[in-house]
């Protein structure tokens, strides 16, 4: 365009020199000047608006590439996310096979666990009241006696007869008394009807000494005493010897305190504990 300027202006100052231009001639030449002049102006504005919209397309095209890569990035993520998955997968089905039957098993051990679980409630249900049996038929025996000189009772799965000193001895003596040997009578009865039952005959004694020719100490006394009674037991009602046993205690064990006259009267006790047998208790639990 600027090269197109100058030759016309050449031109015009050719025709002024050579005075051969007329002045209508010089206006024509002037409007194409200016037209040129105005259509260079337009040019101008058209291409930076192009160089505009090039570099708006430029910065959308970044952006565009930018998302693409992005969306790259997560179907690769996606498929190494799909593979590891496909691997689990596979390594589960391998677990699954070797060791459905192991989980097998172990579900049905539980089961039986569960089973044995309600057995031994309904048997130990069984034995509590095989206990409360006992302590009725044992109480029904011997209803005539004061509540001061025998307690029956149930404690800890276990059934005590407490019977107390001056029931059974005299004062010092390990000997059973003529009157002692109808109450241990009235027990032995109860005890024979229960065949399978073991028992444990304690002797017990307050904390004043005791030593005689016959008698080293308490304890000497007290296992003497429950002697005694499983003697009685044995010999005069029958009751198999396999199924007792004699110990004692001495002033170890008191349920009372020995700082008073009853305090020590209630300590001078035999007590006959009826203990759950586990062989029985297992009979209970397979019995049907």
């Amino acid at each position: 365009m600027r090269s197109v300027r100058i030759i016309l202006v050449l031109a015009v100052m050719s025709a002024l020199l050579s005075a051969c231009v007329t002045k209508k001639q010089y206006n024509a030449l002037d409007a194409s000047l200016k037209k040129t002049e105005f259509e260079k102006t337009d040019c101008d504005t058209k291409l930076a608006q192009s160089r505009s919209a090039n570099e708006k397309l430029n910065t959308q095209n970044g952006y565009l590439q930018s998302q693409v890569d992005d969306l790259k990035k997560q179907l690769d993520d996606a498929k190494k996310s799909n593979a590891q998955v496909l691997t689990t997968l596979q390594d589960m089905s391998v677990l699954s096979n070797r060791q459905a039957e192991s989980v097998k098993q172990s579900l049905q051990s539980l089961g039986e666990k569960d089973n044995l679980i309600n057995g031994l409630n309904s048997a130990m249900a069984r034995k509590d009241s095989l206990n409360m049996a006992l302590v009725m038929n044992l109480k029904g025996a011997i209803g005539d006696l004061g509540d001061k000189d025998i307690n029956i009772k149930v404690d800890k799965s276990a059934v005590y007869i407490d019977i107390s000193d001056k029931m059974l001895f005299s004062s010092g003596k390990s000997t059973v008394t003529d009157n002692a040997k109808v109450v241990l009578g009235k027990v032995a009865k109860v005890l024979d009807a229960y065949p399978d039952i073991e028992f444990l005959v304690e002797g017990h004694t307050d904390s004043v000494s005791v030593k005689t020719d016959c008698l080293d100490d308490n304890w000497d006394l007290s296992v003497k005493r429950a002697t005694a009674v499983v003697r009685i037991l044995q010999k005069q009602y029958g009751i198999q010897p396999s199924r007792m046993t004699a110990a004692g205690r001495g002033q170890y064990v008191p349920v009372d305190s020995n700082d008073n006259a009853d305090g020590r009267a209630h300590n001078r006790r035999t007590r006959i504990v009826i203990l759950p047998q586990m062989d029985q208790f297992f009979k209970l639990l397979v019995k049907k």
